[in-house]
């Protein structure tokens, strides 16, 4: 294994969980609908305990959470766009059209989170040793909120976005209805949208 890429790897998820807290925070102020404000205040609390996750994963492997790596300042640059495009959005001065656009970003965001994971789950099946059993713990409890995080915001993102076209929209979406928590409940749960118009 390139145990640099690892590193990387890590360095990127901690920064990505970071910036998401931002990404949350700003989404929240957003959110024009209820529930969808409360799944994203649930997640924001998840999002913080993630980066407490990882700092232990830090912790064991003997790496510093502030050491600055350029994949990680690239991450925090594109983090930093999503919180201001989200600003742009609610300064325009339409409410619905701010709250899409947070489910963009916050769609976004979390595609490169579940990817974080997703890598973290491989290595962490070939790692060995205190930190293998580390990333194992740690993936253990973070996958299925992370695989959450994406696909039910996925689904807000799209209804919300065929309610500002005047379509029919499903609120909140299937993927929350079915509560989905892979890829496979959330093509089912998009399909299942017809009957629930």
């Amino acid at each position: 294994m390139n145990q640099e890429q690892l590193t990387n790897l890590l360095y990127e998820a901690l920064e990505t969980e970071q910036g998401g807290i931002s990404i949350y925070e700003t989404a929240i102020s957003a959110a024009v609908n209820k529930e969808l404000k409360e799944e994203w205040e649930e997640y924001l609390s998840q999002t913080h305990n993630h980066e407490d996750i990882l700092s232990d994963v830090f912790e064991t492997m003997g790496l510093d959470p502030s050491k600055e790596t350029p994949g990680r300042l690239v991450v925090r640059k594109i983090g930093e766009t999503f919180v201001t495009a989200m600003q742009m959005a609610m300064r325009a001065g339409d409410r619905e059209a701010a709250q899409a656009v947070a489910a963009e970003c916050v769609v976004l965001a979390e595609t490169k989170d579940h990817l974080n994971w997703e890598l973290i789950g491989e290595v962490a099946k070939k790692l060995t040793g205190a930190p293998g059993k580390a990333l194992k713990e740690a993936h253990k409890e973070v996958e299925e909120q992370e695989d959450e995080h994406l696909y039910h915001t996925q689904g807000w993102c799209r209804e919300l976005h065929l309610k500002l076209l005047g379509l029919p929209a499903v609120l909140p979406p299937p993927e929350d209805e079915k509560d989905v928590k892979t890829a496979i409940g959330a093509a089912r749960a998009k399909q299942a949208r017809k009957e629930m118009l």
